[in-house]
């Protein structure tokens, strides 16, 4: 049975007071959840024992109280669907971000699951409300980023605003006035002690005084000169060459780099057919990847094929077996972030070239982050073969060494929206390549740079992303240019 309206009310209110606690494990005052719900103490006392009984709070009377676990879960999905429905009002229903508050408050216990899992599909998965505030996701995991405010924050620092704590509709419209919506710039010129005040440079050098009070309630993250500088010029572009496009920022591809993984799994529900090319030195090689949520975004399973033309060969190569976790998910001030690991399996022939004739393990550690109309990703990690193996000719006949080779690599990419589905792509790689030579080992430092694009549909509920890019790789004072073509399907297994 579905939890009452006052039920959820109580719920969320009293998660929300948690996560505000000093203490992470502390009670929240019974006066203070009757003020936030403008009730009097006894009403409330009587409904958080009938949480108690439910087993969604524990109560300790004179003391306070705390949801358990049960009712963590329930008031974050409360949470989840208020701040989804905040964000469709303000980009599909075209509202004013001061205005949705109360829609939400209403809406949030009339829709169904399926309809806000559908709601968040059409807004492509966000991180974030209208106001800063993180998203729960669909199995009640709330993400907990660290911000400063206006009151804590460094002087003289370019920063952006993140994120607005009070819902108050005055205060966003103060706010609003005073280009303090998330994602404006603003600097902390100065604090007034004395005067509960903070001076502020916010865009075009405009200069506004604001309360300490006020400040505290606006949360910021620092930006960086270079990244401001990029994301203004990205924005003056896009103005010149589409004056009159629809002010859709949105980007509807993701996890769909080339050669420099992105740090975003599979949702739930949903998984992914990848296959590409490559043509370099005459001969082609291809692969197939297929991408499994398992069975949320939070774990993600995926293999990888590949086939092979050494020039004299050709060939199944070595199999790759991908588990991802994604350790954070991107938020304001936050990047997303899933390290991986993969079992390498020797299906290719090391004879013929095709393979390492090792099992061994690859590391990798994504970072993704979007700054206005570009999507930053770094890669560090390495390749592991405890037994890597290598063919010489000896004076009496083929000659076979095994060795332990370690290859790190590190690589970044820039992919820069032009339309919310369609993306100039640059990536860059440098790898040191481990290999087995006669008497022991040796090492090659390989640089590439690839310039690309890549182009996405939906088709219903599913995707299709094409693209198509030129890898120029130096390495031994030599340099190969290749052409790489990439194909994706994404679809759900289930409804």
């Amino acid at each position: 049975m579905q939890p009452s309206h006052t039920v959820e009310n109580y719920l969320k209110t009293i998660f929300q007071a948690q996560i505000a606690l000093a203490n992470p494990e502390g009670l929240v005052a019974m006066g203070q959840l009757a003020s936030a719900l403008h009730v009097v103490p006894g009403t409330a006392t009587t409904m958080v024992k009938a949480l108690a009984d439910s087993g969604l709070a524990q109560y300790e009377p004179y003391a306070g109280v705390r949801l358990t676990a049960a009712g963590e879960k329930l008031a974050a999905l409360v949470l989840r669907r208020h701040r989804l429905i905040e964000l469709f009002l303000v980009k599909v229903m075209g509202m004013s971000w001061t205005e949705v508050h109360e829609e939400a408050e209403q809406l949030e216990h009339a829709v169904s699951d399926r309809l806000i899992e559908r709601i968040d599909d059409m807004l492509g998965r966000p991180a974030t409300d209208p106001h800063g505030d993180p998203i729960p996701g669909p199995e009640g995991t709330v993400p907990t980023p660290a911000y400063e405010s206006l009151l804590t924050c460094a002087l003289d620092a370019s920063l952006t605003v993140s994120r607005v704590t009070d819902q108050d509709r005055e205060f966003l419209e103060f706010a609003e006035r005073h280009d303090l919506r998330p994602g404006d710039s603003v600097c902390v010129e100065e604090r007034d002690a004395a005067g509960d005040s903070v001076r502020l440079r916010g865009p075009n050098d405009r200069r506004i005084t604001i309360g300490a009070r006020a400040a505290s309630k606006v949360l910021v993250r620092a930006a960086t000169a270079f990244l401001a500088c990029v994301v203004l010029a990205g924005t003056a572009l896009a103005q010149a060459t589409s004056p009159t496009a629809p002010p859709d920022d949105s980007f509807r591809i993701t996890d769909n780099s080339f050669l420099v993984e992105e740090a975003f799994n599979q949702e739930r529900g949903v998984f992914q057919n990848i296959f590409s090319a490559t043509r370099a030195g005459g001969h082609w090689g291809e692969t197939f990847t297929q991408e499994w949520p398992a069975p949320s975004i939070t774990h993600q399973l995926s293999y990888t094929l590949a086939w092979l033309d050494t020039g004299d060969r050709t060939g199944v190569g070595d199999v790759l077996l991908n588990y991802r976790y994604q350790l954070m998910e991107e938020g304001p001030g936050r990047p997303a972030m899933s390290p991986r690991v993969s079992l390498i399996l020797p299906s290719g022939r090391a004879r013929d070239g095709l393979g390492s004739g090792s099992a061994g393990l690859q590391f990798n550690l994504p970072v993704s982050k979007r700054v206005g109309d570009i999507y930053w990703t770094g890669n560090a990690g390495l390749t592991w073969l405890p037994r890597a193996a290598g063919y010489f000719d000896g004076v009496g006949g083929p000659v076979i060494e095994r060795l332990q080779t370690t290859s790190p690599f590190v690589a970044g990419s820039a992919i820069y929206r032009v339309q919310p589905m369609l993306h100039l792509m640059l990536e860059a790689v440098v790898a040191s390549n481990d290999s087995v030579i006669p008497g022991g080992t040796g090492r090659e430092t390989a640089y590439t740079v690839s310039p690309g694009f890549r182009r996405g549909w939906d088709i219903g509920d599913r995707q299709i992303v094409a693209g198509a890019a030129a890898p120029i790789t130096w390495s031994g004072g030599e340099h190969d240019t290749a052409l790489f073509l990439y194909f994706s399907y994404e679809l759900p297994f289930k409804r």
